[in-house]
């Protein structure tokens, strides 16, 4: 007898059927869908807390809305802000105002900014001043919004404007010829007659026929202490025989820039609200602390023309073209 006859014993053991398996009951389903709605609530709250931490300490996008930086920076233009650049501080972290986000798109009710701002704490982490000539995110004194703006001066510098001509340290920039650049979109939309005014509204800036109107922006490239040059808008120039204290901001100073302090100023000189002006008047009252500095604009990723609607099809013809990827790093003189 084989040894699997042996084992057997001759009988045959029929196979014994599985029990079926008992139905979860209620209690165990509910449990098992919340849990799975937590681990999707918890997915979206440790996404969301990656994106602000990147948004805080790593880099931020910005929209500038505004002409006081043109020509360098168009009214549509997207750009990266590296938030590392100068270190970190108080204004640093990006942090929600779910109060705010709700007044301003359920109830209509505009607000300043969709942030919280943290209280004012002197100094930085890892901080080092900008260098002069960087293109910087700042927050006013007492605001909770962001302003773009080039640094021109440092602490202990002597800051002065006489007729629009830029002083530091009683010496003037360097500046070239008075020259030109055509914009077919000033302000973010193409410009038209009924336009005139709330656009290109400089003196002989609109220039072209009818329906094909561009704005003709005067320029002068000025050089800095060193070596960092850029455009700047300079209308008094190009209108002589004005007043010249028509333009706010033409005539300013002197004053010297106290220790860990900016001084700040638009390339459209005077179209801009910057350390020249006020804060009541909508300006940076000043010199402004390094600890309102929000980082330090690198390029521009895309730019809106203003012709994009709701529409999909519109979105192409929306963008401008040749200003993805444009650094904003000042040239420096040869």
């Amino acid at each position: 007898m084989s040894d699997e006859l042996a084992l057997n014993d001759g009988k045959f053991e029929p196979a014994v059927a599985p029990a079926e398996t008992a139905a979860p009951a209620p209690a165990d389903k509910w449990r098992a869908r919340a849990h799975s709605i937590w681990k999707e609530i918890a997915g979206i709250f440790w996404l969301i807390l990656a994106v602000l931490g990147f948004h805080s300490f790593i880099a931020k996008p910005f929209y500038i809305p505004s002409e006081s930086m043109l020509p360098g920076l168009e009214v549509g233009d997207q750009l990266v802000v590296a938030k590392y650049a100068y270190g970190w501080s108080f204004i640093s972290p990006t942090l929600p105002n779910p109060v705010a986000m709700w007044r301003d798109l359920v109830q209509h009710k505009p607000q300043e900014s969709w942030g919280v701002q943290l209280p004012f704490t002197h100094g930085r982490l890892f901080g080092r001043m900008p260098d002069r000539g960087d293109v910087v995110i700042v927050t006013p004194p007492g605001r909770n919004t962001d302003y773009i703006k080039r640094v021109i001066g440092l602490p202990g510098d002597r800051i002065e404007v006489r007729n629009g001509v830029l002083f530091i340290n009683n010496v003037p920039v360097k500046r070239g010829p008075l020259h030109y650049v055509d914009l077919p979109d000033y302000g973010g939309v193409a410009l038209t007659g009924q336009e005139y005014g709330t656009t290109c509204d400089i003196p002989g800036g609109l220039q072209g026929p009818a329906g094909k109107h561009f704005c003709r922006l005067p320029l002068v490239r000025e050089t800095l202490p060193n070596g960092r040059s850029f455009e700047t808008v300079d209308l008094s120039r190009a209108s002589p025989g004005s007043d010249p204290n028509y333009y706010e901001g033409d005539n300013y100073g002197p004053r010297t820039v106290p220790p860990g302090h900016v001084f700040l100023m638009g390339d459209n000189r005077e179209r801009s609200a910057d350390s020249r002006i006020a804060l009541d008047q909508g300006g940076l009252g000043g010199p402004v602390p390094w600890e309102y500095i929000g980082g330090r604009a690198e390029f521009i990723t895309f730019s809106k023309n203003g012709k994009a609607t709701w529409n999909p099809l519109t979105w192409w013809g929306g963008l401008r073209s040749g200003r993805a990827g444009t650094s904003l790093h000042p040239a420096r003189d040869k």
